[in-house]
């Protein structure tokens, strides 16, 4: 069973990862910093799992496969926190980080010198996390995220604990 739950654990984190990168070469939508964010449970769970895979199928110690699998279990619980957050931002339940969302600040600056930053080259956009590019059935990428995570922390909770023999 742990070895069936340690590729279906790779296996859906590699296809999450393929999933949101193809979109983004392909529509050329970059990420924000709460998106950036996100992936980062997802990039530490897939050597995770992969180890634990590993184990599973030569039938290594059960006990080590287990702790693995709840590794990466807690790694998801973190990325489902992260995306229920990112969710929130983009409702407008709260303030998301002023890096992308919040007001400019600073001195009162002339419009000459906004007009020279904004013709500066090199200059690199600010992609903001309150606005989602798109939303299936109400949910943005953070919400179907919350809903991706969740489950892949419980299922490889199950599969951490489960009574199955190792296939």
């Amino acid at each position: 069973m742990q070895t069936l739950v340690a590729a279906g654990a790779l296996i859906a984190s590699v296809g999450s990862i393929v999933f949101v990168w193809g979109y983004q070469i392909i529509t050329g939508n970059l990420p924000c910093e709460l998106c950036l964010l996100q992936r980062i449970p997802y990039y530490l769970g897939i050597p995770v799992a992969a180890v634990a895979l590993a184990i599973a199928a030569k039938r290594g110690p059960a006990v080590l496969s287990r702790g693995l699998l709840v590794l990466f279990g807690l790694a998801m619980l973190v990325g489902m926190v992260i995306a229920a957050y990112h969710a929130g931002v983009e409702w407008g339940f709260w303030a998301g980080p002023d890096a992308c969302t919040g007001p400019v600040d600073g001195p009162a600056v002339q419009a000459s010198d906004l007009l020279a930053q904004l013709s500066a080259p090199n200059t690199t956009p600010v992609i903001r996390c309150d606005q989602p590019y798109f939303r299936i059935f109400g949910l943005s990428f953070a919400g179907l995220n919350v809903l991706a995570s969740a489950f892949l922390a419980a299922f490889t909770f199950f599969g951490a604990v489960g009574r199955g023999r190792t296939l």
